[in-house]
């Protein structure tokens, strides 16, 4: 579960991080890495969005849009990521317009993660 992982990476940050760039190598021989598939999407939609990245790794989507991004992660890569379990974000109810998962749905509660999701976006 996502609890199992934020217990693991506490316990031992360097599992994080040989896992992240072992994930980020094998990213970078597909033919497309969806995280840019997201920041153009981004980048055509008003910057008045509000996107909470969940998983967010190294916080290139941050970087690379105007939006204001709240970035989470179970290790902080950068100092922009709040570090958390993602079935338990620290937001406000209805306060973000746009939530990403880019390639991070990797628990085995991912009915939560998703209802956490859903909690925290706006409705419509």
């Amino acid at each position: 579960s996502s609890r199992d992982a934020v217990r693991l990476f506490r316990s031992d940050p360097d599992a994080f991080h040989i896992y992240h760039r072992g994930f980020a190598r094998q990213v970078g021989r597909w033919p497309e890495n969806p995280l840019d598939r997201i920041i153009q999407y981004l980048r055509r939609r008003p910057a008045s969005l509000v996107v909470v990245d969940l998983g967010c790794g190294d916080c290139r989507l941050a970087s690379s849009v105007r939006n204001k991004v709240h970035c989470f992660d179970l290790v902080p890569l950068s100092p922009r990521v709040t570090v958390c379990d993602m079935a338990e974000v620290p937001l406000e109810a209805e306060s973000v317009d746009v939530a990403v998962f880019c390639l991070a749905l990797m628990g085995t509660n991912l009915q939560e993660i998703l209802e956490e999701a859903n909690r925290v976006l706006k409705p419509g």
